[in-house]
């Protein structure tokens, strides 16, 4: 099905102009001017991803339903296509991240009714970017961590060669100290889950979260996230955050630990150097025990 008539199908309106915005990792998005004068935003999930849109669909309004932070409203989804509200683009701000951190930090303390709880009505075999991606409700994060986030990752990093015996064993021993590297405990948070700065999509006077992965977590991976390819005024994000919920003492020892996930799925999604990069993580991981 082409943009048009999946629009028209799930909205109901005539789209009158299709713009393609090009695509990401995963799908071709387009801008679409309805007969109404409005515009949608469109994008489709390849049939290699089966659940990728229910999923992502889920994921929104579940992000939505803490009144929290901006997500885009999602008008309805098909089985390939998903149509949400368009937002232009417009330059990020201070004040905009600043704003940014304070959402955050109301939007993890929504809470999650478990580490790995996927969003109601989403599927269990969810999706990041183009890695599927297991959300196996557990009661403690570290086991949960190294259990469906660290673990399924590093085995397809050695089957493939992408990733030697030496640091495989290097990230075998974060997982097998993981309860000591973990810091505190503390109650699931309600997660994006794949919060690189790409998903952080400024327009008007704030930030919108894009192309979520949500799931219940620890809610110092996200902001990890945000640290691993950087973030606009990310110092103001933090900031902010950290007035309204402050970190955990040692957070900032910890960003490796949770920035070992993103790294292996990049490991087995484009291999290059984030073999390398997930191997350090590990390793600034263990040493600041």
């Amino acid at each position: 099905m082409n943009p048009r008539d999946a629009v028209a199908e799930i909205t109901g309106r005539q789209p009158v102009e299709v713009h393609r915005l090009g695509g990401g990792d995963t799908a071709a998005a387009f801008a679409v001017r309805l007969d109404d004068g409005t515009t949608v935003f469109a994008k489709t999930a390849p049939e290699t991803m089966p659940g990728a849109v229910a999923a992502e669909a889920a994921s929104l309004a579940w992000l939505a339903e803490s009144d929290s932070v901006a997500v885009p409203a999602v008008h309805g989804h098909t089985e390939r296509w998903l149509v949400t509200e368009h937002i232009p683009e417009a330059a990020p701000t201070p004040r905009a991240a600043e704003r940014l951190g304070r959402e955050l930090a109301a939007l993890h303390a929504a809470g999650a009714p478990a580490f790995g709880a996927a969003p109601p009505g989403g599927p269990a075999d969810a999706w990041i970017g183009l890695a599927p991606m297991r959300n196996e409700p557990c009661e403690r994060w570290p086991s949960f961590y190294a259990r469906h986030r660290v673990e399924p990752y590093l085995r397809r990093a050695v089957d493939a060669g992408l990733l030697g015996p030496d640091g495989a064993e290097v990230i075998g021993r974060v997982c097998a100290d993981i309860d000591a590297l973990a810091g505190p405990a503390e109650p699931p948070a309600r997660l994006h889950g794949d919060l690189w700065s790409g998903n952080v999509h400024w327009g008007g006077q704030r930030a919108w979260l894009i192309d979520p992965a949500a799931h219940g977590g620890h809610r110092e991976t996200d902001l990890a996230m945000l640290h691993l390819f950087g973030c606009p005024h990310l110092d103001r994000v933090l900031a902010a955050y950290q007035e309204v919920s402050p970190l955990a003492e040692g957070w900032a020892d910890r960003i490796h630990l949770h920035q070992l996930f993103p790294l292996l799925v990049h490991t087995v999604l484009f291999g290059g150097g984030y073999a390398a990069q997930a191997v350090a993580a590990a390793r600034n991981a263990l040493r600041a025990r």
